[in-house]
């Protein structure tokens, strides 16, 4: 553009400026339908007062841009495009917390994905797995072993009546329930391999061989007990299960008290009365394919677990 041209703009612009700054001139001298002429002169005087020279031909242009609303911002209209634009403008100040958010949420998912999601499928899955596949193997070969094994009626039906129960789990979905069938053929199982001797507990360190018991069912009776353990051909004890008379209790325990007869009681006391010593300590051996053991002196059967 030609320099003079742009200072004329820009003479144009000032007077536009001037004009809407003297807003009161312009009222009082366009509305109330001054002639141009009038207007002129007074622009006029307001530069010459400044000491700047302005042409008329400037302030006709002035005036008639102003007129025009040439020289002034208008605010656009509410639109999408308006609010986006301004939206972008004030990047600066939303960008980073937006991103940071972003970020925040991203971990949270990732997060939630392996640490939730990724471990509940997994779980379903082997869930699934388990009461599909390894259950109904586990339960079948325990059986078989156990039933290959017992020497004695009831274990074999104890282990057919813990195989139905943990099939009939399976086919229900309940594997807490098969498990526990599963557990039961496992401890049957070990319970049936076990060899131990049942020793009566004697020496230095031990308080008593044997007690006696009044019952409540029947007063002025006695019940005799010997103090035993399930020691194992290595010399290491062993807990088996155990169940009181007294309470009905089950416990799986190294030492409990065996009912014996009275004449038996006595026998043991008076073995060990002379030297501190049982000279026939051992009064049961348990062999593999058997439950219980098998004892050596008069018992009618029954246990206590505390004395």
């Amino acid at each position: 553009m030609d320099k003079s041209k742009l200072d004329d703009v820009l003479l144009a612009m000032d007077v536009v400026d001037t004009l809407r700054h003297r807003e009161q001139l312009v009222l009082s001298e366009l509305d109330a339908g001054a002639r141009e002429e009038a207007l002129l002169v007074r622009l006029k005087e307001i530069y010459a007062a400044q000491g700047i020279d302005v042409p008329e031909h400037i302030l006709k242009e002035g005036v008639k841009a102003l007129e025009e609303r040439r020289f002034q911002y208008e605010p656009p209209k509410p639109s999408l495009s308006v609010s986006l634009a301004k939206l972008y403008i004030s990047r600066s100040r939303w960008m980073a917390p937006l991103v940071l958010a972003v970020i925040a949420l991203g971990s949270l998912g990732t997060a939630w994905h392996f640490g939730v999601a990724v471990p509940a499928r997994q779980a379903e899955q082997a869930a699934r797995i388990e009461l599909s596949e390894t259950l109904p193997e586990e339960i079948d070969r325990l059986h078989r072993v156990v039933a290959e094994t017992a020497l004695e009626e009831e274990v074999t039906l104890k282990a057919n009546a813990l195989k139905a129960e943990g099939q009939g789990a399976i086919a229900a979905g309940d594997a807490k329930s098969a498990r526990a069938a599963r557990d039961g053929l496992a401890e049957l199982q070990g319970d049936l391999l076990r060899v131990y001797e049942v020793r009566i507990v004697y020496g230095p360190n031990e308080a008593r061989s044997g007690v006696f018991r009044i019952p409540d069912d029947v007063p002025g009776a006695r019940n005799y007990y010997l103090i035993v353990e399930a020691v194992d051909p290595n010399g290491r004890l062993v807990d088996v299960p155990i169940t009181s008379e007294e309470d009905r209790r089950t416990a799986r325990v190294t030492r409990w008290g065996q009912r014996v007869t009275e004449a038996e009681f006595r026998a043991v006391a008076e073995d060990k009365g002379d030297d501190q010593i049982i000279q026939n300590a051992v009064i049961g051996r348990k062999l593999a394919g058997y439950l219980s053991p098998a004892y050596s002196v008069e018992t009618p059967g029954g246990a206590i677990l505390e004395w």
